[in-house]
């Protein structure tokens, strides 16, 4: 890690500030570099599709954006915050534990499988993070739970257990129990690539209703419909890097890179 201290990002001119800031962001696993200084800021509010071949970087990005993996150089900032690291003496030395838990109830992320806990209902998936880690009561929580689940398209199956819903609903119910954390962020990695083709809409819906309501997210999929309808900016990653990004209209319509037109050409 890089011993260089970076200035805390700052308002710009207009007053807007990045809710989340990637700065020359390198992530090597052994001799494979993955990332390879990968900048990108995300406004409040903003959606941002990531897309790109399979290896290209994208999910390890959003799981160094949580800190689900450690960053080899570089930093992250969320809502302002250095994640995963702070300053001592003029060096960044790794955060406690702890410090990263209360960093991360600030984003919430939904992964490719479900890991919703299987001995508990729909419900109790949805409590558990307020309940445990912000240490809220049940009572407080519940009618939350509830209400998040109906936002969904749950409310009935509340009282159900994973192995009763289908894939679909399992990734809703995995969805309200993110946002029962209440995040400034929400990370998606590839959040339907495990469901059926009939189910992949409903999950969805759910995430474009969420953008509609000014949720920042930051997707990765291979949804182009959804790229295209839903998102603010589109971010093209090839071997680690940002090679383009722009605005649907402008990355499906005008694109520069020529990476960028060959991986389009082969969608179609």
């Amino acid at each position: 890690m890089s011993d260089t201290i970076m200035e805390r990002p700052g308002d710009d001119p207009a007053g807007a500030q990045p809710i989340v800031r990637v700065v020359d962001v390198h992530k090597s696993f052994g001799q494979v570099q993955i990332l390879k200084g990968v900048s990108l800021d995300v406004m409040r509010g903003e959606v941002v599709v990531l897309v790109g071949r399979s290896g290209s970087g994208k999910t390890t990005l959003v799981r160094c954006i949580n800190r689900l993996e450690l960053i080899d150089k570089g930093r992250i900032y969320v809502d302002g915050e250095l994640i995963g690291y702070k300053e001592r003496a003029g060096k960044l030395v790794p955060e406690s534990e702890a410090a990263v838990a209360r960093h991360r109830r600030h984003i919430g992320m939904v992964f490719q499988r479900f890991n919703l806990f299987p001995h508990l209902t729909a419900l109790e998936n949805v409590m558990v993070g307020p309940v445990r880690v912000l240490h809220r009561s049940k009572s407080e929580v519940q009618q939350e739970a509830q209400t998040l689940l109906a936002k969904v398209g749950l409310g009935e199956k509340m009282h159900n257990y994973p192995s009763q819903l289908s894939g679909g609903q399992q990734q809703r119910v995995a969805i309200a129990r993110a946002l029962a954390m209440k995040p400034s962020v929400m990370l998606f990695d590839e959040p339907t690539s495990a469901l059926d083709p009939e189910t992949v809409d409903e999950v969805l819906d759910v995430m474009r209703n969420l953008a509609k309501g000014g949720m920042t997210m930051i997707v990765v999929t291979h949804e182009m419909r959804f790229a295209r309808d839903v998102s603010d900016r589109i971010v093209m990653m090839e071997s680690g890097a940002i090679v383009e990004a722009g605005t649907p209209e402008e990355f499906f319509g005008n694109s520069r890179s020529e990476r960028t037109k060959a991986f389009l050409s082969a969608l179609q």
